[in-house]
């Protein structure tokens, strides 16, 4: 048996354990399973486990704090438990290996890079030493949806953390990220007047053709060059083809990479108004995550780990993506690096794997943040 406690096959059991116990958002009851299982790993650490009750139809959260250094701001790390993976999911896409590759429900967003962080603070633990800052991991039960019921927990830990590691994936071959577009989710309801089709169509003001209006001036706020992106993903409307439609309605999701391109669409979208007379639009929604931009401490940040990852043998690149997450809550205000789980593919597909090769690396990687962090 190897005394290496970073050995890939001894980190891929573990993850095998959390991949095997399917978690969806909408299961609290097996998100809650999944809680149990982790948190029965910290009973033999100095940890406090806190439990958060799950609320609104969700799972619990979990915190687990080192029992030092928690009267000073120290490390937060950032996971999430619940995968947007159906029930029953593991039997189309159950934990198997291939050459490199491990597939299964989430093993890539994101318990892989959960369970590193967990096993890495294992090791923090385990000879006597600790880290010089005191770490605290939270695991949420509710982020592939956006963190409705976390997000307030998130920002009141990230406000007193001087560091924030998130554990998302990797992206495109082991890159590291360093910033995200915020995201913002609209609904938009039209209300016309019907009439027959037929007989009397100058009597109906069709709110399916006002949603055609409404689409091309969402459309037209694409902009490429700035990173832009409004994408209309939903659309319903009417009843019976030869009825002038009542009703119709959309969902509009809105990418941006600044705030200020946020504090510029969100209001524009919102005050969207009818081209017809006799047709009301209304517009509901909001920025659910702000962007992620990369600040002087959040790059400083960065560059501690590159300098790590060199010391370790494998060059650390950085990116910026249009995928929000949690770190989108921490990032304007606390040094946050994101993308520190593993590397793979197919993140929410039927192929979805990590790459057995990035686990040592990976788990090594955030190991020796906790201890250099200071």
């Amino acid at each position: 048996m190897s005394n290496n406690p970073f050995e890939a096959a001894t980190i891929l059991d573990g993850i095998r354990r959390w991949v095997e116990i399917e978690s969806p958002t909408e299961r609290p009851d097996q998100v809650n399973r999944l809680a149990d299982l982790v948190a029965s790993g910290y009973r033999d650490l100095p940890v406090t486990v806190e439990r958060v009750a799950g609320r609104n139809g969700f799972g619990d959260h979990l915190v687990a704090r080192s029992s030092w250094g928690q009267d000073e701001p120290g490390i937060l790390v950032l996971s999430h438990l619940d995968t947007v993976h159906p029930m029953g999911f593991i039997e189309r896409l159950p934990f198997k290996v291939e050459g490199d590759s491990a597939f299964g429900p989430g093993i890539y967003d994101m318990k892989g890079g959960a369970y590193l962080a967990y096993h890495a603070f294992r090791q923090i633990c385990s000879n006597g030493a600790r880290s010089p800052l005191g770490v605290t991991q939270l695991y949420v039960s509710d982020e592939e949806i956006g963190s409705p019921t976390s997000r307030a927990l998130i920002e009141a830990e990230g406000q007193k953390a001087k560091y924030v590691l998130v554990t998302e994936p990797a992206r495109d071959g082991g890159k590291i990220v360093t910033g995200r577009k915020g995201v913002a989710r609209f609904e938009v309801f039209i209300k016309g007047v019907p009439s027959h089709a037929g007989t009397r169509p100058e009597d109906g003001r069709s709110a399916i053709r006002e949603l055609g209006n409404v689409i091309q001036a969402l459309e037209a706020m694409n902009d490429h060059r700035r990173g832009v992106s409004v994408n209309v993903g939903v659309v319903r409307g009417g009843t019976k083809p030869n009825v002038i439609a009542e009703e119709a309605y959309a969902e509009v999701d809105l990418r941006v990479p600044t705030l200020a391109d946020a504090e510029d669409l969100v209001p524009r979208i919102l005050g969207l108004t009818s081209r017809t007379e006799g047709v009301s639009v209304k517009v509901v929604g909001e920025l659910n995550r702000p962007p992620y931009e990369k600040t002087n401490a959040g790059a400083a940040l960065y560059e501690h780990a590159r300098g790590l990852a060199a010391e370790l043998g494998f060059d650390l690149l950085d990116v910026f993506t249009g995928g929000g997450s949690d770190g989108n809550f921490t990032a304007p205000h606390t040094a946050t690096l994101d993308g520190l789980g593993v590397d793979g593919k197919g993140a929410h597909t039927h192929y979805e794997q990590l790459y057995i090769s990035s686990l040592e690396p990976r788990a090594r990687l955030l190991h020796r943040l906790y201890q250099t962090l200071r």
